[in-house]
């Protein structure tokens, strides 16, 4: 959405959206669309599902978009991504697809073993972080790039802070696997 060949900004943008205006609802989304596609993806994989929960989040962003207080650049697409995350969140849990496993005792002090990126394209490692389980991918995603805490964590998805951390070091240990393996059987 351009005004004289200058395109708004995005607090003006989401004034004209929460007026009702059309055209800013489709330039809003236009603009984070593929954010918001990537960041539910880290989520869901699965492409219909993916969709489906993208949809919703579009719903729940426009139809509370007036409780939304910008609050300088950048404010905005963190609020429509926290929206995503929880849709997700949602998703996986009406889905059944969570699952979690205690470490056993004799487990639970061992290190975790942090997975090694180094020289391996980043498509790869979205790959690889993409195939681990719904819940041990759920627990890295929310640990590692959300920067929740397990306790956090453990919050939103209703879960022991126990339960968060072995989820993540499974996840790790899993996913330093997955690396090695890509190492050792490069295409």
């Amino acid at each position: 959405m351009a005004t004289d060949n200058i395109t708004i900004n995005e607090q003006r943008l989401v004034a004209l959206v929460k007026e009702g205006n059309a055209q800013a609802a489709k330039e809003l989304y236009c603009r984070h669309v593929r954010y918001l596609s990537a960041t539910c993806s880290r989520y869901v994989v699965q492409e219909e599902d993916l969709k489906d929960v993208l949809q919703e989040s579009f719903i729940k962003i426009f139809s509370s978009i007036s409780t939304f207080d910008y609050r300088g650049e950048g404010a905005l697409r963190g609020w429509m991504a926290r929206i995503v995350v929880n849709e997700s969140l949602k998703h996986l849990q009406r889905s059944g697809r969570l699952r979690w496993t205690e470490l056993k005792p004799d487990t639970e002090g061992i290190a975790d073993e942090e997975p090694v990126t180094e020289g391996i394209p980043s498509d790869a490692i979205y790959e690889s972080i993409k195939s681990l389980p719904d819940g041990y991918r759920t627990i890295f995603n929310l640990y590692v790039v959300e920067e929740k805490s397990h306790k956090e964590i453990a919050t939103l998805l209703h879960i022991k802070e126990s339960t968060s951390a072995s989820q993540l070091h499974r996840a790790k240990a899993l996913l330093a696997e997955k690396l090695k393996q890509y190492r050792t059987h490069k295409p």
